[in-house]
């Protein structure tokens, strides 16, 4: 008799970690994923913090053979607001059987200290398969299994502001000050993944113009080709 595999969400934020983790979770075989859940600034209509238009996302879901589970949060969104949010997903979750919410966070102990907080008595338990892998050795596996992606934003209080747009790659590992984590999980920069052995096929893309806002700059990422 086979058995039946735990509904599982991934927590999708467009860029490099989460298809990472969608990747990871694929090889494992022990899961079945229902949907890639994203919160999408309403003001601006882009994928909260990574800035990606959301045409984009949706070509990624596409390629990723998945739903997408959009959050909608105004901009500024106080932290009441999100929870809200959160918590009518949870429902929605529950209310199709899924019983397992996964998250591309990697070391940083208070992201998953809240995670687990929010998700504690809801009957549906996080899932972290990248937790605790070493990142310069997470980015290059990245790299070497064949994901693309570009930095879509970077914290120019962390690491240069000219890394914008850059490819992720072995030449920005490089390139990154010592004090920087090879993954960005500090926050450093951000990424749009466009290829790799998560998706059906590649996004040709390209980059726009080149904003700075509240000590973040970010690029504005383009379908190459309009559906």
């Amino acid at each position: 008799m086979q058995r039946v595999k735990p509904r599982i969400l991934l927590s999708w934020s467009s860029g490099k970690d989460s298809a990472w983790a969608l990747h990871v979770l694929r090889q494992s075989n022990e899961w079945d994923i229902v949907g890639l859940v994203t919160t999408v600034n309403t003001a601006f209509g882009r994928v909260s913090m990574h800035g990606v238009r959301e045409d984009l996302l949706e070509q990624q879901a596409q390629a990723a053979g998945l739903p997408l589970w959009k959050v909608p949060i105004p901009y500024p969104c106080p932290n009441e607001v999100y929870e809200s949010a959160m918590r009518d997903l949870i429902r929605r979750a529950k209310d199709d059987g899924i019983t397992h919410f996964a998250f591309g966070d990697i070391f940083l102990q208070d992201v998953r200290d809240y995670r687990e907080r929010q998700l504690a008595g809801t009957g549906i338990t996080p899932v972290f398969p990248l937790w605790g892998t070493d990142t310069r050795m997470l980015a290059q596996q990245m790299i070497a299994g064949g994901l693309r992606a570009v930095l879509t934003c970077v914290d120019s209080r962390q690491i240069p502001a000219s890394l914008i747009a850059h490819e992720f790659d072995i030449m920005l590992l490089q390139q990154l000050p010592p004090s920087a984590d090879p993954c960005g999980e500090n926050g450093e920069y951000h990424t749009f993944c466009y290829d790799g052995p998560m998706l059906a096929c590649s996004i040709p893309v390209q980059t726009g113009e080149v904003v700075e806002r509240d000590g973040f700059v970010y690029v504005d990422v383009l379908a190459l080709f309009q559906r």
